[in-house]
This record gives C-alpha cells, structure tokens and sequence, in this order.
C-alpha cells in the first residue's frame, strides 16, 4: 500500500511518534558490565587449551583441547593438583563439558561426536552424534544447550542429541557471536565469547544479554601478547553459589565474586 501523506507531513508525524514513545521503546540498552573480584586462586597447569570447566562433588573437571593433546580431567578444588586424568584419542579435538543424569557430555569440535563418561572414574561410556561444531555446553531443564562459534544456543535432548529449541543471544539487538563455553549459573546462562575478556550472562527464555562479568583484570602476566591465550572456563557450585574461571594456557584457576549477580540455588 503506498502512502498518500506529503514527504514533510510524515516526517513531522515520526519525530512526534518518537517524543512520546518511552524511552525504551526507542533503543535497547546495553547490558550493564559487572565487574570480577578475585575471591582465590589455584594453580592451573599452563599446558591445558581449556575447553570445558565444571564443579562436581568437590572437585573441578576440565576438558582440554587440541589434536594430540585433549584429555578430561579432575582437579582438587582446594590445591590446583590434577588428580586423575584420561587422553583422548589423538584424532579427537575436546571441546566443552557438563554433568547431566549421572554422566559428562564432552563435545568434540569437528569430529561430529559427543563422548560420554562416568564421573567416578572418568571412563568412557559411549558416544553420540553431533550435528554441528562443538564448542560449549550446559545443561538447562533436562536438555544439553551447545554453542557452535555463532550467535545461536541450540536445545538438544541428550538421548539422541536431536535439536529441540534454539535461542539467538543478542546485546541490545545486536547479535553476539563467537559464543564459546558455557555454564548455567543461578538460572542463567554464562558464556565466553572467543577473544572476549568479558563473560556474558544470558537469559535463557529470550536470549537477551542481561549483564557482562569483567574478568580483564585476571589475565595472568604475558597472556595478553599470546592469541590463543583467551579466557576460556567457567564452573560453578549451586549449592555455595561459588564460581570459578579461567583460560587457555593459563597459569591460575580464579575463584571470583560477582556483585550484583547472584550465582547460586538453581541446578540443571
């Protein structure tokens, strides 16, 4: 349908619309940015591409990458120590890590697999597909919710992986991409953007970025200068509502606080 009101006319009309439109109405605003206070540090052994990082049952589980070189690992929470560790075969690059109905679900990235093994021991237990990249991944509500390097969070149901639902994560409307590891954090959804020293926190319903945590102040002396060096890692203790972070080569594992958000109370 084309308009019959003068160029002018219409212009008038929109600015006025514009005036008495509430000021959100006009603009998204952009998350409010948090800042990360180191609460301790553990030792981190600076060869682990961290790739995957969760708390269970006292203890971190970390999944490194690399071709040659991935491997699922625990580590005492009080020490740093790794206490138990299991290589993963050469041909498989490991990628994000979550604990769902009494198993770990460790992504590949291109492998098109997603490996499964017991906590107890750390034992492989079986395989399933994956339709995408692997990059993150968290559990919400039963499902294993995957990141893939875009702007997307797909919903997977974890007994065949078969996509159920997906969300695109947005920072007052504009896509955010790279989305990298995950961590569901008191009903919501932490997750590092590859390159970023800054973590976004995620409303699963919608998408929305509702805060970023700033952890540009814990990267440890001489990471700056090196790429892949990124900050990659982020576990959490519902119960305590404790959270930990850390990157890919790094040298500490942090254990922070995050004013203003709450991390606590809400299990997968």
């Amino acid at each position: 349908m084309f308009s019959t009101i003068s160029h002018p006319l219409a212009t008038a009309l929109a600015v006025a619309l514009l005036l008495v439109l509430p000021l959100g109405s006009r603009a998204l605003a952009a998350a409010p940015v948090l800042p990360a206070v180191i609460k301790a540090r553990l030792p981190h052994d600076p060869a682990a591409f961290t790739q995957g990082l969760l708390y269970h049952d006292g203890a971190l589980y970390e999944s490194t990458g690399l071709y040659g070189q991935s491997s699922l690992r625990r580590i005492d929470a009080a020490t740093g120590k790794i206490v138990a560790r299991r290589s993963l075969p050469a041909s498989v690059f490991g990628e994000g890590l979550v604990l769902l109905n009494g198993l770990f679900y460790q992504l590949t990235w291109r492998e098109g697999r997603v490996l499964t093994a017991n906590p107890a021991d750390l034992s492989p237990v079986g395989e399933l597909p994956l339709p995408t990249e692997g990059w993150g991944v968290c559990a919400l509500d039963g499902k294993l919710v995957v990141s893939d390097g875009s702007d997307t969070l797909t919903f997977y149901d974890p007994t065949a992986m078969t996509a159920v639902g997906s969300i695109a994560v947005t920072d007052a409307g504009t896509p955010v991409t790279r989305l990298n590891e995950l961590e569901l954090v008191a009903g919501r959804i932490w997750a590092n953007v590859w390159g970023e020293t800054r973590i976004a926190v995620i409303d699963p319903a919608s998408g929305r970025v509702v805060a970023w945590v700033d952890c540009s102040g814990l990267r440890p002396g001489g990471v700056a200068a090196k790429l892949e060096m990124v900050l990659n890692g982020i576990a959490s203790d519902p119960a305590t509502g404790r959270v930990w972070v850390t990157g890919k080569h790094w040298s500490e594992i942090f254990e922070i606080t995050t004013p203003g958000l709450p991390t606590g109370g809400v299990r997968p």
